[in-house]
């Protein structure tokens, strides 16, 4: 898509230097050209397409400026370089089932374990940028966060595997296959709302991303002995 949309920008351009070319005299404000200039034929020497006929009509100052503003100004003959698109690509990491991983906050504190219990705020979109649904209202800003343990009878796969390892007030993006996702209507984070819920698993055959904030981290020893362990708190934001 993007080779003919660049061809089609070259071609625009070699027609656009004809008109600049054929008038440079009518712009002066002095030519008086005769009536054979107003249907006069152009051929403009094109490396993909041989010669190109056009026929070319006296035009003004203000009109070519006019498509001059055109030219430049539509998105379809401004395409930006292949090289500026790779280097805004995003970096991420592949883990085991095929999650793709981003880093966003490292966090501080013990990382997170199988079997550890998670309070955690999280953003689902769909792979095309699509809301779907969020622990944190989008218009008040109050959340509602999730606690569950890093079981995967209990969260789907996919998020358990990127929570593993993170900090208490990290943050990590991520892109979750169906496979490893919502598998099963039982497992969560899922909303409890009607609504929400439905547009969610409607979803769930493709990919998801998930935007993960980590509150706090409940260790597995906390959880079973509650002797010696302490609970990790995210870090108070200054």
């Amino acid at each position: 898509m993007l080779s003919i949309q660049s061809h089609c920008q070259q071609l625009v351009f070699l027609h656009f230097l004809a008109f600049l070319f054929t008038y440079a005299s009518t712009f002066t404000g002095t030519s008086t050209c005769d009536s054979e200039c107003d249907a006069k034929a152009i051929w403009v020497k094109n490396s993909y397409e041989g010669l190109i006929p056009q026929t070319s009509y006296r035009i003004s100052r203000r009109t070519f400026v006019g498509i001059g503003v055109l030219v430049y100004a539509n998105p379809a003959f401004s395409l930006p370089p292949k090289d500026a698109e790779d280097s805004e690509t995003i970096r991420y990491r592949k883990i085991d089932g095929g999650v793709k991983i981003q880093d966003i906050i490292e966090g501080e504190g013990p990382e997170a374990h199988e079997g550890d219990l998670v309070e955690f705020n999280y953003v689902c979109r769909r792979s095309n940028g699509y809301f779907v649904h969020s622990t944190v209202d989008q218009f008040s800003g109050e959340s509602r966060p999730v606690v569950l343990p890093l079981d995967e009878k209990q969260i789907i796969q996919g998020l358990k595997d990127v929570i593993v390892g993170m900090k208490a007030g990290g943050k990590r993006r991520a892109l979750i296959p169906p496979d490893v996702g919502y598998v099963n209507e039982n497992l969560k984070p899922i909303p409890d709302e009607f609504g929400p819920r439905r547009s969610l698993l409607s979803h769930a055959n493709e990919p998801l991303v998930f935007e993960v904030q980590l509150l706090k981290l409940y260790t597995k020893k906390q959880i079973t002995g509650r002797k010696t362990c302490k609970i990790t708190d995210a870090p108070a934001s200054s």
